[in-house]
Parts: structure tokens; sequence; C-alpha cells
């Protein structure tokens, strides 16, 4: 049986919208500085990618794992890769909280959910643009985040995609009627210009990459990004009941 830790505890009862700057943006020359840049965001999102699921490569467990020293939050792992069933215990060893898979790679879903629960992490699942949100109602049970991208997955600093805001309200309104606390989580071209859309839309879980980290102030970016969010958000939305 999953146990949630304190860290994934208070990401869950929060009432703000939370911020996950992507560490795909940041400067790998300078890590420990980038992450101590950062120290007021929610969580650390880290996107793995192999070449093969998508066009480009990142890096693994083992700098997930250097990393945990230097990060006291959420480390909130995104795979982008074929195959997620290898990756999955790799991450769980590297302390990440969060294990997040692609529906469109994996064949068995409900399977990996599970596994990710044993090994005690936070399961969440992917969608493409392309996907239909539908796909994930019978696995509402199972989910502890969604996370929806609004851009093609595999590269940083895209444009966002804002048709994909049908999606989020749609899977604002699924979460809703599953009575289950799921974040709704977003990422790709994320930035003052389309927090405010996405949280109306439904999001609470930001990914920010670019705008967060070639700010002149990641630390003042964050926060006004987290004030675009919760004023758009306000409302529009009731109060998330997110605790586990």
């Amino acid at each position: 049986m999953y146990t949630p830790s304190n860290l994934v505890q208070e990401l869950f009862t929060s009432q703000a919208p939370l911020l996950a700057p992507s560490l795909l943006a940041a400067d790998f020359s300078q890590l420990k500085e980038q992450l101590d840049s950062i120290s007021t965001a929610d969580a650390l999102h880290l996107d793995i990618m192999d070449g093969h699921f998508v066009p480009n490569i990142t890096f693994g467990p083992g700098l997930v794992k250097q990393l945990r020293p230097h990060w006291a939050k959420v480390m909130d792992v995104h795979l982008m890769v074929d195959r997620p069933e290898d990756w999955l215990e790799p991450f769980a060893q590297a302390e990440a909280d969060i294990i997040v898979f692609h529906l469109e790679a994996a064949r068995h879903a409900h399977r990996l959910l599970q596994e990710i629960h044993r090994l005690g992490c936070l399961a969440g699942i992917s969608l493409n643009p392309g996907t239909p949100v539908s796909l994930l109602e019978p696995l509402l049970p199972f989910l502890d985040q969604i996370l929806l991208m609004t851009v093609n997955p595999g590269f940083g600093g895209q444009a966002y995609i804002p048709e994909m805001a049908s999606k989020m309200a749609q899977a604002r309104k699924l979460i809703a009627e599953s009575g289950r606390p799921i974040l709704l989580q977003v990422d790709g071209g994320i930035n003052r210009q389309t927090i405010g859309q996405a949280a109306t839309a439904g999001a609470n879980f930001f990914v920010a990459g670019t705008a967060v980290f070639k700010a002149e102030s990641p630390a003042e970016e964050i926060s006004c990004l987290r004030k675009l969010a919760a004023t758009a958000w306000e409302g529009q939305h009731p109060t998330p009941a997110l605790s586990l």
C-alpha cells in the first residue's frame, strides 16, 4: 500500500497553484546554483527522454539521484520513453516522488500504475496533444496525477497550443466526477501569457522551464506565475480537495 511522504502530502493539501520548473531548461554547467535559484518552487520537473519515444535524449536516474541531496522538495519524473516499465524501479530508487509515463507508450497502463505505487511513488499518466482525455476514464481510480502536454513532447521552448484548453476542461470534469485527489498538470509553453488560460481551463499544477530558468530572477518569476494562475483560477473552479 502506498503511503505518501510528508513532501507529497504538503503538495496535495496546498490550496495555491503549484509550480514545477523543468530542469531541461536549466544551465547544466551550474546545476547547484540553478536549483538554489528555484528553491521557492513546489516541485522539480524532470523530463526523461530516450531518443525513441521523442527525438531527443536528456538524462537518467543517475543524475536524478545526484540531485536529491540538493533538492528537498518533490521530484516529479516525466518519462517520455518507450518501455516505461523498464524505468520505474530505477527512478524510484533514485528517490523520485512522482513518476508519470505516457499512455501512448504503455501496453498495460493499469499494471504500471500499480507498480509505481508498489515502489512508493505517486503515479501519473501523460497525454500527447492528439490523445483523447476520455481514454483515462477507466484509470481514474488509480491515478494521482494527469499531465496534459500543451506542446508536442521532445524539446523545450515550444509555443503553447491554446486548443488544449478544451482537454483541460474535460480532464477537470473527470477529476471532479471521480471525487479523487488528482493533480492536473500542464507542460509546454507555460509563461506569463499562457498560465492564466491554463488555470481558467482547470489546470492547477504548472511546468515552466524556459520562463523560469531564463528569467532574470527565477524566484520572482515563480511568484509572478503563481499570482497569475491564482487570479485566473479564483471564481472559475471550486477549491480542489487534494488531501490524500
